[in-house]
């Protein structure tokens, strides 16, 4: 039977300890094929070495990305919103070079790899300032091996999936394919953060119903609340659902293979390796 190809990406790797355990867990448990690292974030020294053995010990298992932080702990800049961003002048083009390389070179330094994807925290890699300087300094990073680059074109409808795909997807998407570098094809997991577990796992259904071959599901879990964070609850739900039954037996149920995007991307759906259903049992979301 032909199989839809989904690769499922947890962000924030290195935040907190709590979000690192949480996805080294999910990965042990086969939920996720994906995660992105915050190499400037306070849970990033000490979780890195984790995140390195998993990947060296099932590489074509699992995507390790460079996970673009901007907005909370850049390296060499201070921190902007969003907005700053967005506006973000001519003149910022050097300074960007700047602290994207300096981040590529933590992630580099400490995982001795090159990253295997590379996406931006709050999606600001797609902003134009932004995406121009990263895609510059992966050309002549990378000229041999590009990795792919995430898309957020939506999946799904309502006002958020359509103003993320709207700060950028196009002119993204225009550069990659001009630049020859390869994306998912759509971009699920958008909410608001709201709801309690049976919410999340009623939208889970959903995107998994929606999902096509390439596509991308986001998620953001962690083990616990992490202090001071605004998705703190819903990290804890997400995680509590991810790692139920839930998950599996919707896959199987729709005919739903899990494989890294770069897998994906390079091989067609049908020769994805199935996914398989954990032995564990937790309570129904």
């Amino acid at each position: 039977m032909s199989r839809r190809g989904l690769c499922v990406c947890a962000d924030d790797y290195g935040l907190h300890p709590r979000v690192n355990a949480a996805v080294l867990r999910l990965i042990e448990h086969g939920r996720l094929q994906a995660t992105g690292a915050m190499v400037g974030a306070p849970g990033w020294r000490d979780g890195a070495g984790a995140l390195s053995r998993v990947k060296r010990a099932a590489p074509e298992r699992l995507d390790v990305g460079l996970h673009l932080d901007l907005t909370e702990y850049p390296l060499t800049l201070a921190p902007r919103g969003l907005a700053g961003w967005w506006f973000a002048g001519p003149g910022s083009e050097t300074a960007l070079r700047r602290e994207i390389a300096a981040q590529l070179d933590a992630f580099e330094s400490t995982l001795g790899q090159t990253p295997d994807y590379l996406d931006g925290h709050q999606h600001v890699h797609q902003f134009p300032r932004v995406r121009d300087a990263l895609m510059e300094e992966m050309s002549l990073r990378y000229p041999g091996r590009q990795p792919w680059l995430r898309s957020t074109k939506r999946g799904t409808a309502g006002f958020k999936p359509a103003l993320i795909q709207a700060l950028g997807q196009h002119g993204l998407a225009r550069r990659a394919a001009l630049l020859g570098f390869r994306q998912n094809r759509r971009l699920l997991g958008v909410y608001d953060f709201d709801g309690d577990a049976a919410r999340y796992a009623t939208r889970l259904r959903g995107w998994l119903h929606v999902s096509g071959d390439g596509d991308l599901l986001m998620c953001h879990p962690a083990l616990g609340p992490v202090p001071g964070d605004g998705i703190a609850e819903a990290r804890v739900r997400e995680f509590e659902v991810l790692d139920s039954p839930l998950f599996d037996v919707e896959l199987r149920r729709l005919g739903i293979a899990t494989a890294p995007m770069s897998r994906l991307l390079a091989t067609p759906a049908s020769l994805a390796e199935p996914a398989t259903a954990s032995p564990r049992e937790l309570p129904r979301a």
